[in-house]
């Protein structure tokens, strides 16, 4: 993907505070409306409950681990998932980073944490407190909520001790980089096949598919059975009630070009609400634009272990919106019974 390098400047912050103060809709809807960066209606708001922060994982997340029990975000503009947990166990890594708590099981890019805040905004039930981070282009890359329960001393020694020196309330923010449309090259196609059937690990999927130059949709829009076959558009609004019905265990993965999170585990509550479908479980939501869904594919990737069996969905742009896999046998899984459910799943000619 190639980024532009234009900067733009952010509007006024305090027309955006006082549109803040005025909005009746969540801060992302309203940035949308006023065709802004996320991230600049919250950088309107230091000295005024925000406070400028270091961006870097290595230095965030091992304070994220002090609150305690919080809630993760991560969206796209397709998906939101939520996850309530405690992050542990991270690692660093220069190009990737990572949390593997049973419940707060993320995969992190350390190049897109570029601005970072903590933040605290007057609620009914007392101050909301939140950590935010967002890319170059102010989108959210990924949001850490404090809950009741959370350790509001670890709160300020993160709040105090990763304060930027710049705490000024405008910021510059780079143009969004556009979305990269799904490229295949038809005359690589036999490569694709072959270097495909001898994957030992889903991670060497994206090593491949850089080297016949293409990316991860183009490449399953030629690779063919057995890799891959597309499904209908509603199939994965039936994989999820299927799932809601018999409790059978899934990893969902949604996340953005910044941060991935996971969902390992079932599925109890599948609610929808107009163009929305709502997973709204005691520990774990996700809020799903159904109606973005413009092509689902059913894809099998060989691994040491056994085939690592997906669905994954796109928006009409090409923009993944989110992966779901069956557990592994080892995690509580039945590989033989998800396979025999995403091989029922209606293909796209049905």
């Amino acid at each position: 993907m190639n980024e532009q390098t234009t900067i733009r400047p952010a509007p006024d912050p305090a027309g955006l505070r006082a549109a803040l103060a005025e909005a009746t809709i969540r801060p992302h809807d309203l940035a949308v409306q006023l065709g802004v960066p996320e991230a600049a209606l919250v950088s309107a708001q230091v000295g005024h409950g925000a406070i400028r922060i270091d961006p870097s994982p290595d230095h965030l997340i091992p304070l994220v681990e002090r609150l305690g029990e919080v809630m993760a975000l991560t969206r796209n503009p397709s998906c939101v998932i939520e996850k309530i947990g405690t992050y542990r166990e991270y690692q660093s890594g220069n190009h990737a980073a990572m949390t593997l708590d049973k419940e707060i099981d993320l995969r992190i890019f350390p190049a897109r944490w570029v601005h970072a805040f903590a933040v605290e905004t007057p609620g009914e039930n007392g101050p909301r407190r939140s950590v935010q981070v967002f890319d170059a282009a102010g989108d959210a890359v990924h949001k850490v909520h404090l809950r009741a329960e959370s350790d509001l001393a670890a709160w300020a020694a993160l709040r105090d001790g990763l304060a930027l020196p710049d705490q000024s309330d405008s910021a510059s923010f780079a143009p969004r980089a556009a979305v990269d449309a799904p490229r295949s090259m038809p005359d690589k196609v036999d490569i694709l096949r072959r270097e495909w059937a001898r994957m030992t690990d889903t991670h060497q999927f994206n090593s491949l598919v850089r080297k016949v130059k293409m990316n991860r949709l183009g490449a399953y829009r030629v690779a063919g059975a057995p890799h891959t076959r597309q499904l209908a558009p509603a199939a994965l609004t039936m994989l999820l009630e299927q799932l809601q019905g018999d409790g059978m265990g899934v990893m969902v993965f949604v996340g953005n070009m910044g941060c991935i999170e996971i969902h390992s585990g079932p599925i109890q509550t599948l609610k929808p609400m107009g163009p929305w479908l709502n997973v709204l479980d005691e520990r774990f939501n996700l809020h799903l634009r159904a109606d973005h869904i413009a092509e689902v594919w059913a894809v099998n990737k060989p691994t040491q272990r056994g085939p690592a069996i997906s669905v994954e969905a796109f928006d009409a742009e090409g923009m993944l919106i989110l992966q779901c896999f069956g557990l592994r046998a080892n995690r509580g899984g039945d590989p033989d019974a998800w396979a025999a459910r995403v091989d029922a799943l209606p293909d796209a000619a049905a």
